[in-house]
Formats: structure tokens, C-alpha cells, sequence
């Protein structure tokens, strides 16, 4: 990725995350976070990815949330950005946090067994 993309993304996850807690009143967006943007090489097109953790209706709520917020961030998005195009912005769920919290559990799983049975081997 080039350094201008990079920059680029950074600088919109910064002002969608300062946007979503700071001037969208939708309790449905509640607890969101931000966790990265991908963008087309030409910067036109990108990606918002979210995070966020409780049921799932929660999440489809917070999906409908940003559905119905979506025009508005973009506006206040393109008055921050000091870019020729405002990218056409998609936003995604990013599961990678709750994969990794199920793994660690897995992990903590197997190390409890492991103790459990180191226990027994030296009784």
C-alpha cells in the first residue's frame, strides 16, 4: 500500500470513529469501534470496517445504525478531508476480534487441561 493510501485510511478511521461518538445521537451505534479502512488505489472507494461486541441483535441494530447515518458521515467526512473525492464509503463488520477472543479461549482451554493433567501425573 502506498504511503499516501495508508495515510489516507488512517485519517478516515480517525475522523468516522470521532464522527460516530461524537456527532451521531443513534443509540443503535452504540459501542463501535472502528477497527480499520481499505481503500481502492485511487482512493475513491473504501471499506470501513467495525467492531462490535454484544448479541446479535445488537449488531444488526448497529448495522442499520450506520445504514441510516451513512449519507450523513460522508458529508461531515468530506468537509474534514482535505481530498479532491470523498471516497464512496461501505461499511463491513470485522469478526476478526471475536475469532480471536473465541482462539484465545480455546488456548486457555487446552492450558487448563494441560495443568489438570499435570496434577494427576504427580499425584
Amino acid at each position: 500500500m502506498s504511503q499516501r493510501k495508508e495515510k489516507v485510511a488512517q485519517r478516515i478511521k480517525e475522523e468516522i470513529s470521532d464522527i460516530i461518538h461524537n456527532e451521531i445521537k443513534d443509540p443503535r451505534i452504540g459501542f463501535l469501534t472502528i477497527t480499520r479502512v481499505e481503500l481502492t488505489p485511487d482512493l475513491r472507494f473504501g471499506k470501513v470496517y467495525y467492531s462490535i461486541m454484544g448479541t446479535d441483535q445488537q449488531k444488526k441494530d448497529a448495522e442499520l445504525g450506520l445504514e441510516s447515518a451513512y449519507k450523513f458521515i460522508r458529508r461531515i467526512l468530506g468537509e474534514r478531508l482535505t481530498i479532491r473525492y470523498t471516497p464512496d464509503i461501505s461499511f463491513r463488520v470485522d469478526d476478526s476480534c471475536e475469532y480471536n477472543l473465541h482462539i484465545a479461549g480455546i488456548f486457555d482451554k487446552i492450558d487448563q487441561e494441560r495443568l489438570k493433567k499435570k496434577g494427576a501425573d504427580n499425584d
